[in-house]
């Protein structure tokens, strides 16, 4: 897959981040990379391999989901939120 800048410019937006115009041709070519190499893992055999191979015999160990009360926890992740609305975190829209 090949990036230019309006690719760039969509993930972006998507993520809310905003690259430097002097790192911008080093990050697409770094995106390409990546690609490259996931494109590389889809070429692999994986005939006759189970689809729900696991590394743990018995799955993923649990634990009882105990929320945290603390308050201040809380505040400290919405202060650093880039956009928030009604304490709730506001994203770009993905689907159009």
């Amino acid at each position: 897959m090949k990036f230019d800048d309006a690719m760039l410019q969509r993930l972006e937006k998507l993520s809310m981040l905003k690259i430097e115009d002097e790192k911008r041709e080093e990050m697409i070519n770094e995106l390409e990379k990546i690609v490259g190499f996931v494109e590389v893992l889809g070429e692999l055999d994986t005939k006759g391999l189970d689809p729900s191979f696991r590394t743990l015999e018995c799955g993923t160990p649990m634990r009882e989901d105990i929320p945290n009360e603390n308050a201040e926890i809380k505040k400290i992740i919405i202060e650093n939120a880039p956009k928030v609305k009604d304490d709730y975190f506001v994203v770009p829209n993905i689907i159009e």
